[in-house]
């Protein structure tokens, strides 16, 4: 069964056709996929077996720099492979949410639109945003209490 389209790759037909090499499409899949089997129960007791299989063979080998470096090698090079995969699961999480959150924006009635490509900001647009925000949201508290203060009055 073929998936449905996206509403916006309907309205943007020319995103559809940009989805990145196959490589791209490839490390994409790979990398969500190593990243839940490293995130599963399953990864951390192979990873704790490893270790003990290790620690136990180290009087077998008198804890030789040898046996030490084998550890070392191994968790140094799991753990450089691991950041990038790690990294490209938590852009893809952001993308997500940022998406998501675009969305809601734009369906809000009264909301401001420019809000929902807020990332694409640079950091001192960022921090002028942030600043005139919170000053709304402030008098917006401030309104409120006012109200709700009247409101208990008149009890």
């Amino acid at each position: 069964m073929k998936k449905s389209a996206l509403a916006s790759d309907q309205k943007h037909p020319e995103t559809t056709s940009d989805r990145g090499h196959a490589f791209n499409q490839f490390f994409s899949r790979f990398a969500h996929m190593a990243a839940r089997a490293a995130g599963s129960p399953a990864a951390f007791l192979f990873a704790t077996s490893f270790i003990i299989v290790w620690a136990a063979t180290g009087p077998a080998f008198g804890y030789s720099a040898t046996w030490q470096l084998v550890v070392n090698t191994a968790t140094t090079i799991i753990t450089f492979l691991m950041v990038f995969l790690i990294q490209n699961t938590q852009n893809r999480d952001t993308m997500a949410l940022q998406v998501k959150l675009s969305e809601l924006i734009i369906a809000m009635k009264g909301a401001e639109n420019r809000i929902a490509a807020v990332e694409d900001l640079s950091d001192e647009e960022l921090e002028q945003l942030h600043k005139d925000l919170s000053a709304r949201a402030q008098t917006t508290g401030d309104v409120l209490n006012v109200r709700r203060g009247k409101k208990r009055d008149i009890r």
